[in-house]
């Protein structure tokens, strides 16, 4: 098959953001694996996973990191999702999850000086145990959202870029961002 065009991958940005049995689920499709220190993004034009850096030793990403498939975030991408389950996945896994929250924030791009929305949604992986009782941000420890929010602050200090978390909120705000996010 000379000269044709060959793809590498099925486009898991394109699949449904909601579980199609079960609309309370959405779908998450995993790029870095929770206790990796490899930043993994999803490139639609060549249909593969690709590295995007390498974090400093000692910072790992705290859970499986990913996005909302059909989605579209202010910041042009697919809207992030940080999803908690017992066991770090594969970069490209599909999860089935359900929403409990989302952390608001906005980043300065140092490059351009642009500033824009870089919201977080958190979810919980429909078949977890250890995380079966966390129905809204609220239930989790005030301290554990405290040090995800300096996660995010401190991972975007590695580019130059500024993070300011807006606020966390729970399940319902959850959702009516990713809503206004879908394509």
């Amino acid at each position: 098959m000379p000269n044709k065009k060959r793809r590498a991958l099925a486009d898991p940005s394109r699949l449904s953001p909601f579980d199609k049995d079960d609309k309370q689920f959405i779908q998450a499709i995993i790029e870095t694996p929770r206790g990796s220190r490899n930043k993994f993004a999803f490139d639609p034009d060549q249909q593969i996973f690709e590295l995007k850096k390498v974090l400093p030793a000692g910072m790992t990403f705290p859970y499986d990191f990913g996005f909302v498939p059909s989605t579209r975030a202010d910041d042009g991408d697919p809207i992030d999702v940080l999803v908690w389950m017992e066991e770090p996945v594969d970069v490209g896994c599909l999860v089935k999850c359900r929403l409990v929250g989302v952390i608001e924030g906005e980043q300065e791009e140092a490059k351009t000086g642009r500033t824009v929305r870089n919201d977080r949604l958190l979810a919980i992986e429909r078949a977890n145990h250890e995380y079966a009782e966390i129905k809204d941000v609220e239930d989790f420890d005030r301290d554990l959202i405290k040090e995800l929010e300096e996660f995010f602050v401190n991972y975007h200090k590695l580019d130059d870029n500024k993070y300011r978390v807006l606020t966390c909120k729970g399940r319902d705000r959850a959702l009516k961002l990713l809503k206004k996010a879908l394509l």
